[in-house]
């Protein structure tokens, strides 16, 4: 199973209410067709992960494209393993145009493998004006612009039940130690302060990548990443050991840790929000809202609400994010009208139509905040704009599939082992360094 947290989550719901398209935005012209329906004719295919709710908001954005140039479109979903579908696809002389990949690394392989187009100058002129240059790094192989963020995630957000902390006297709490001082007053109040999906091994990679990067800092966080330091560094033992005291402590997590690895995703969030609550914080991403409110019937920002992922010791609060990146594929039909599409999306008024749908955050720095249906995605939206260029791309996501994407596998296992048992720090991240040095041959 690939790793899927930025789309196959956020599918789980829509973040708002549908409001139905928007298209507020600059409006900037599409060069590749504009209103004059240069590419009338042509047929677009267009590959994802998304399903459900995501693929019919996006198909919203696919109407617009085709309003604006007369291209038709059709939208295939992949499933999670987005590498082997294309890859199948690609051999059986049946390829996409665009593909919306769900990771760096898969992007890395994609252009390794030689499938990808460039994209042309038009397109990088549209994606340098819009978006911070850590979108276009994370979008580049070997400094040649290959894909477009076009939707991502803010991972370093902690939503919680206003209601829970209001009865236990405390407010949402702006450092790391304050957060688990203030999670023991909510024990005693009668509620556990978390509940934690570690029965999904990813959620585990995104709780140490908050507390790595606020911990240890960006540098490192890169290095760690790009495997240019190992996992048995100190900085690893030492992010392991802050989390491993909040593990194995049972105020903390709800049930302990034996029912945590029995807790999913929407599990985690229906302890929360749910209508038996046992804790009053889950950590993940924005889509924890989505959860909320389709699921759980709960108003956004009134009955659910997030605070940002606190910094840990002296470090900066730490923005993690992931993302979907569109590329063009060399060997696709129509390649060129594929590139038109990428350019497009590139606007920040194709960004509006999914941002006014809901369940949606934009990278594109040009997009009016007031696309946005309601103020907690907007509040969401704007704080992963404003991080810039410190923000980190999910440093798993970064990794090989073997190692940072797999079920049961590498990272995911050993942090759940590790949940399980979070005595011995330097075991595990001896544990891990083993498993990266084989995913990344070296």
């Amino acid at each position: 199973m690939m790793r899927r947290r930025t789309t196959l989550l956020t599918g789980c719901t829509a973040l708002v209410l549908a409001l139905g398209a928007t298209a507020c935005g600059s409006g900037e012209p599409v060069a590749a067709g504009g209103g004059d329906k240069a590419l009338d004719g042509k047929t677009v295919s267009v590959a994802g992960v998304w399903s459900g709710s995501e693929q019919k908001n996006f198909q919203k954005v696919l109407d617009a494209f085709t309003e604006k140039t007369g291209a038709k479109t059709e939208f295939v979903s992949t499933g999670d393993n987005v590498s082997t579908v294309v890859g199948s696809k690609i051999e059986g002389g049946n390829a996409p145009d665009v593909v919306m990949v769900p990771q760096v690394g898969v992007l890395k392989q994609f252009a390794e493998e030689g499938w990808l187009k460039p994209l042309d100058k038009k397109v990088q002129g549209t994606v340098e004006k819009n978006f911070a240059e850590v979108w276009r790094n994370y979008g580049s192989v070997d400094g040649t612009l290959y894909g477009l963020y076009f939707k991502a995630a803010h991972k370093s957000t902690v939503w919680y039940s206003p209601e829970a902390l209001e009865q236990a006297g405390v407010t949402p709490p702006t450092t790391y130690d304050a957060m688990l001082k203030d999670g023991r007053t909510v024990s005693d109040s009668g509620l556990a302060a978390f509940s934690v999906a570690g029965q999904d091994g990813w959620t585990l990679t995104d709780w140490f990548e908050n507390v790595y990067l606020s911990q240890a800092g960006p540098e490192k966080y890169d290095a760690l990443a790009a495997h240019e330091i190992k996992w048995t560094d100190p900085t690893v033992v030492k992010a392991l050991t802050t989390l491993g005291d909040l593990f194995k402590d049972k105020q903390l997590v709800s049930g302990g840790q034996k029912e945590a690895l029995n807790t999913d995703f929407p599990g985690s969030v229906e302890k929360v929000f749910g209508p038996q609550p046992d804790a009053a914080m889950v950590y993940e991403g924005d889509f924890v809202a989505g959860v909320a409110k389709d699921q759980f019937g709960k108003d956004i920002g009134t009955d659910a609400n997030f605070f940002p992922f606190p910094p840990v010791g002296d470090g900066e609060a730490p923005v993690v994010s992931g993302g979907d990146a569109a590329v063009v594929l060399k060997d696709g039909k129509n390649a060129e009208a594929g590139m038109a599409l990428l350019e497009y999306l590139a606007t920040p008024e194709a960004a509006a139509v999914w941002a006014g749908a809901g369940g949606f955050l934009s990278p594109n720095k040009e997009l009016d905040p007031s696309s946005y249906g309601d103020d907690v995605t907007r509040a969401t939206a704007e704080s992963l704009i404003e991080a810039g260029d410190s923000v980190r791309f999910d440093m798993s996501d970064q990794a090989p599939a073997a190692f940072g994407g797999t079920k049961g596998a590498g990272e995911w296992k050993i942090l759940q082992d590790f949940l399980r048992d979070p005595s011995d720090p330097e075991k595990t991240a001896a544990e891990l360094e083993k498993a990266a040095a084989k995913a990344y041959g070296n």
